[in-house]
This record gives structure tokens, sequence and C-alpha cells, in this order.
């Protein structure tokens, strides 16, 4: 299951909201902006999530600056990980999430997009197609160690019309917990 890579063009979703400040479903062309947008897939429980969750706020509003749409993406099985649930999302989104967070209840779209791992991003250009997919920077659990900042450099070079230096790195985290 290799999903979308960089150079592929993505298949777009219709997927439930859980962040009340936004439309109750939301599709990719919701969230587009005039330069594309950055898909996280992401959870609840995921310690590598919970250690970047700052940093995600932050590449959001980046994101946003940058007239860029950010979605988040929960693919996990909320039977075995309640935590998961969409009214654990509903809980978390309500404490500040600046972005949707959309619920992948049939974990369709995580398959068709080949995501493995929370958190993982993929970077897409206002064609649709992936610019960059991997990790936000080389340390997920403590932003003090990190030493890279692949995402962040692959935004800037895809708003100054370039193409990133490295558009493909392995996403650091839990693994998206399957059906």
């Amino acid at each position: 299951m290799s999903g979308f890579e960089p150079g592929d063009k993505v298949q777009g979703f219709m997927l439930k909201n859980a962040n009340e400040k936004y439309e109750k479903e939301i599709s990719l062309d919701d969230i587009m902006g005039h330069n594309g947008a950055i898909i996280v897939f992401e959870c609840n429980h995921c310690p590598y999530v919970v250690g970047s969750i700052d940093r995600i706020n932050e590449i959001s509003s980046f994101a946003s600056k940058c007239n860029l749409g950010f979605v988040g993406i929960n693919s996990n099985d909320s039977i075995k990980y309640p935590d998961d649930s969409f009214e654990s999302m509903r809980k978390r989104a309500s404490k500040g999430m600046p972005y949707p967070y959309l619920h992948d209840e049939t974990q369709q779209i995580a398959k068709e997009w080949g995501a493995v791992r929370t958190p993982e991003f993929y970077l897409i250009d206002n064609n649709r197609t992936v610019v960059y997919r991997g990790r936000l920077d080389d340390s997920p659990k403590d932003p003090s160690a990190a030493t890279t900042s692949e995402l962040f450099d692959a935004i800037e070079a895809l708003i100054s019309l370039k193409t990133p230096k490295i558009t493909r790195t392995d996403p650091i985290g839990c693994s998206v917990k399957w059906k």
C-alpha cells in the first residue's frame, strides 16, 4: 500500500468533521487554498502526535498565511482505540484546534492515500499534486531536539514556486490502527 507519492495527483474526499468551528462535512475542495493544501493523518492518543500538537497548530497557521488549506484526518479504528472515537475527536477539537478534524471511519482515505503513521503529512500544490510527503521534522515527541524542518522547508519552496529539496521522508510516529 504505497498510496500517493511526490509527483502523483491525489484523489479528493468528503469526510465528517469533528471541529464544530467548520462545516459538518468537508471535502478536499473545501480546504484547498490558492497555493494548495496540507493534509495530516493524525489521531488523539499517539504520543508522537501529542508531542507535536503545538507545532502542528503552528504549521496550520503558517499554511493559512501562505494561502494553503490545512486539515487533519483521523483514520484509526475507534472500536479498538476509543480515544480516537468521533466524540473524543470533538473534545480535542473543542480545546482550540485551528483547523478541521475529519473522521475517516471506513479507513478508505488512509488506504487510498497510503498513510501508514500518525502524524504523516502530505503537501499538495493547487493542481492537487503531492510535492512533499512525510514527517514534520526529525523529532515529533520533543521539539527542542529537532534538527530538521522538512515540512516547513517544503512549504517555503512551494510558495516560492520551487521544488522542495526533500520531497519524501519516512514519517515518525505510531502506525495507523487498522480494523
